[in-house]
């Protein structure tokens, strides 16, 4: 048989009952539109992540003390954060503000009045947080009423504070418009603002916060807890390598220094992590097709007994009758390869238009969908054909 006359009779052999080619055809189409649906969805996935990417922790680096074990078993830290840690910071590339954190040491007691009943149940208060006038903006805060002190309370270390949501609430505040005050130890400190939202440093919201310059004239405080930076997204790496050089030229290593990983790291995860559960799918599915192809082989070699007993009768060899029938079978994967891949892309758009993104997929998922489509489809005939192939003239003649 040429080549020719092999794809017309294989074409014809596919094409004589639509109805059980469609059947055939569905779980290959499954399978492949699977396929082509994981690789578009893992890549839009991490455009997405690239666009949208979250700036809570892709734009924050921050550089705290190393420790290490005294021989007491207790830990103590191998450098100091420096008081002008933010000015140090503020020229390096990616940096776009930072701020002093610290916790104010000691049992300090917070209270809205001054007078204390004896009788009253002690309460715990409220922690005191000392913070840079750039903190706000660092942590992605917002103020719900009143304003954060700025750098003229720093400047004079004016006895101002600002409150969380929750620790507003414990002490009965609610407004600043009359001049409210809270006092800490026996020092009244005037309330400028409520903060009701922050990004980071949830512990905020149950905090008093102070200026730095306040903390240390008023309070003692000593040392900084840590240097938080908002950055540019994809500086991280930068900004972590730079900064603790900024703080410290001569030990930088004796810094710890929380770094966002990078988007293409990260994109890799969401990408791997997708491609489990789809390829999953598309396995068992195609898994399911190549059985369904193999079956109507199958059907087809039964039926066809005479016609194959006539076709060796007149002179058709073994090979020409299994070639026709493993093209039938490729053309079967063929078509459900063709099918998927529509089938796919187009999923991949109907989701991307609700969810309004925009689909990435890489232009050799296509072939490869057909490619997937055509080796399902040889690897499922390849019995049959060799079946077909070894019946005999004689009895196939016979039972026709």
């Amino acid at each position: 048989m040429s080549l020719r006359d092999l794809v017309h009779e294989s074409l014809e052999g596919v094409g004589s009952r639509p109805s059980r080619l469609i059947i055939t055809l569905l779980g290959t189409v499954l399978g492949i539109a699977s396929l082509v649906a994981t690789i578009g969805f893992a890549q839009t996935a991490a455009g997405q992540i690239a666009q949208q990417f979250d700036a809570l922790a892709a734009t924050r680096v921050t550089v705290e003390p190393g420790t290490t074990n005294s021989a007491g078993g207790k830990e103590r830290a191998t450098a100091r954060i420096p008081w002008d840690a933010v000015q140090r910071t503020d020229g390096l590339v990616g940096v776009v503000r930072a701020a002093l954190y610290a916790k104010v040491p000691g049992a300090t007691r917070v209270d809205a009045v001054q007078v204390v009943d004896p009788s009253e149940a002690r309460r715990s208060s409220p922690p005191v947080i000392a913070g840079s006038t750039d903190l706000l903006e660092v942590v992605e805060g917002h103020v719900q009423t009143g304003r954060f002190f700025d750098a003229g309370h720093e400047r004079r270390a004016d006895r101002v504070a600002v409150l969380g949501a929750a620790a507003a609430e414990q002490l009965g505040v609610n407004r600043v418009t009359g001049q409210p005050a809270v006092f800490i130890g026996d020092r009244a400190y005037t309330v400028i603002g409520i903060v009701d939202e922050v990004g980071t440093r949830n512990g905020l919201l149950d905090s008093v916060i102070v200026p730095v310059s306040t903390a240390r004239s008023d309070l003692g405080l000593t040392t900084v807890d840590s240097l938080d930076i908002r950055i540019d997204v994809g500086a991280g790496q930068v900004v972590a390598h730079q900064a603790p050089i900024a703080l410290d030229p001569n030990s930088p290593e004796s810094f710890k220094v929380s770094a966002p990983s990078s988007t293409s790291e990260l994109r890799q995860s969401v990408e791997a992590d997708v491609n489990v559960l789809f390829l999953a799918i598309g396995i068992v599915a195609l898994i399911g097709g190549g059985i369904g192809i193999a079956n109507v082989t199958l059907l087809s070699v039964a039926e066809r007994r005479g016609e194959i007993g006539l076709r060796r009768a007149l002179g058709a060899r073994t090979r020409d009758i299994a070639r026709q029938f493993i093209f039938e079978s490729l053309t079967t994967g063929v078509l459900g390869g063709l099918i998927g891949v529509a089938v796919g892309l187009f999923a991949l758009i109907g989701v991307c238009l609700a969810q309004q993104w925009t689909p990435v997929i890489a232009p050799w998922a296509a072939p490869l969908g057909v490619l997937v489509g055509a080796l399902v489809g040889l690897g499922a005939g390849a019995y049959p054909a060799v079946k077909a192939a070894r019946i005999e003239p004689v009895d196939a003649l016979r039972d026709a």
